[in-house]
């Protein structure tokens, strides 16, 4: 008897925990897709003084893994000099503001780009009597910074730059008045801002070129500007293909008798994306237009917002395929931030979230990338006085997917992580035989989903993603993918 009720006891136990299984793999095969989920704003300056992000062609926030950098204006007393901020857990936790300058004139407009620990920025001041163009650097992501280096030394102003990096190879655009007209200049250096070559002149035209800012893909720059040579101004687009020493021609990417003005750009591998603002539909909208050849060819202009009020500024991110935009529209009576993206490499695009929601204005937003989080910038007048403020999406948007073998593999496979156990990076590899709609996503011992690493049609071939556990308690994990008819799950662990 008492072997029959242990054995029916044991039976009863066996059929509890088969139960408790059946209930977490139901949880965690049939969750829905999440979207998006930013989080609430957060206010990064608290001074009384008017603080303010710069235009799009002039990026205010960069990323270098989990460090973030944010550089901006603020008005001391009657001039404005240029601070910074860093967050060194990807935008959870946040340093004291750093004042980057100290002089008794203007500086204004900074653009920040970095690469690793090697964090530059520029800005236009008025210390010379005259507008130039100015150079800070850090060498140890942004604990300790260098002297300040005049970039330009003439007796015309110089205007707005832009900054991009490549290793220990730092570029800058501006907008130049020595030639009696707005032309678009350029300089590098190849030594990590040590020493600087040459101004080179890339505009030659009787009109305006203005506002240019800038991108590089190894050893491809592009610059992008809006001009006015054809009687309107429309955007034209440069590229070098040698690292900034030799430069091709003009190409003009829009063509009507509208204005198209402040344009930004941002690049992956090949793939060229562009954004602008234009007044073709009456008011100004957000368009877009890419190069899948590095800019040797482009593909047709797309309206990318559609209300009949204001879109302005808008600013582009690009990690793969995944492409964001975030700009500054006045649909809801104010101005506030906006947000979309394309997770084809701007082939399609999903619907506008709005970031920002109260009754003062939002201006002048930036975006980047790092890792799977997104990260956007601004300034606002909600306190009363303009602020800096800070927004990020955690959630999981499908970034950093690579194509890490170009042979075509014979079936579908789900590999295990390496590392494994990890901290707090690990990679996931997987291959395909044919075209698949892929879905690949990480979930906690619940069953919840807690980031979406790939989603998205690929070509055949070995493909390897990073899953970033920063954010997340140590403990196992289980990701998941489904390629057409193909689904395997595989369980990880993540050790802090």
């Amino acid at each position: 008897m008492m072997n029959a009720a242990k054995s029916r006891f044991l039976s009863g136990k066996r059929l509890i925990y088969t139960l408790a299984f059946v209930l977490i793999v139901n949880l965690l095969f049939n969750i829905e897709n999440c979207e998006g989920q930013w989080q609430t704003d957060f206010r990064l300056t608290t001074s009384p003084d008017y603080s303010a992000t710069s235009y799009n062609g002039a990026w205010c926030i960069a990323t270098s893994g989990s460090v973030l950098h944010v550089v901006w204006v603020e008005d001391l007393s009657g001039n404005g000099e240029i601070h910074y901020k860093r967050s060194t857990d990807a935008g959870l936790n946040w340093e004291g503001d750093v004042r980057l300058t100290n002089n008794v004139f203007l500086s204004e407009s900074p653009s920040i780009a970095v690469s690793g620990n090697f964090v530059n920025v520029v800005w236009f001041d008025h210390r010379d009597g005259n507008t130039e163009i100015y150079y800070k650097s850090s060498t140890n992501a942004g604990a300790n910074w260098g002297a300040d280096m005049r970039m330009t030394n003439n007796s015309a102003h110089s205007y707005f730059p832009s900054v991009s990096v490549s290793g220990d190879i730092v570029h800058i655009v501006w907008e130049d008045y020595r030639d009696g007209n707005v032309e678009i200049y350029y300089k590098r250096s190849s030594d990590g801002g040590q020493i600087w070559g040459t101004d080179t002149r890339l505009t030659n035209d009787t009109s305006s070129s203005e506002h240019p800012t800038i991108a590089i893909s190894g050893t491809t720059v592009h610059v992008v500007w809006y001009d006015n040579r054809n009687g309107n101004s429309e955007i034209f687009y440069k590229r070098s293909t040698n690292a900034g020493l030799s430069w091709g021609a003009d190409t003009r990417l829009t063509n009507n008798s509208e204005i198209s003005l402040h344009p930004t750009v941002a690049v992956s591998g090949s793939n060229l994306h562009i954004g602008w603002q234009e007044y073709r539909d009456g008011n100004a909208e957000i368009y877009y237009k890419r190069s899948t050849d590095a800019g040797i060819s482009w593909e047709s202009d797309i309206r990318l917002t559609n209300n009949s009020a204001f879109s302005y500024y808008p600013s582009f991110a690009v990690s793969g395929s995944i492409v964001h935009v975030v700009w500054q529209d006045f649909r809801d009576g104010n101005w506030e931030m906006y947000y979309k993206a394309s997770l084809n490499a701007g082939v399609n695009w999903g619907s506008d979230t709005r970031l920002t929601n109260n009754p003062a204005d939002s201006y002048s937003p930036s975006v980047a990338i790092s890792g799977f989080i997104v990260h956007a910038v601004w300034h606002d007048n909600r306190d009363g006085n303009n602020e800096i403020y800070y927004k990020r999406d955690p959630s999981g948007n499908p970034t950093g997917i690579e194509n890490i073998n170009s042979e075509n593999p014979s079936s579908y496979s789900l590999q295990q992580n390496y590392p494994n156990p990890f901290n707090p990076t690990t990679r996931v590899s997987f291959s395909l035989p044919s075209v698949s709609q892929v879905s690949l996503k990480v979930y906690d011992v619940m069953g919840r989903e807690v980031q979406s690493l790939v989603n998205e049609s690929l070509q055949p071939g070995i493909y390897e993603a990073t899953f970033d556990g920063s954010g997340l308690n140590s403990g196992v994990y289980f990701y998941k993918i489904i390629a057409d008819e193909f689904m395997e799950t595989r369980r990880m662990l993540l050790v802090k």
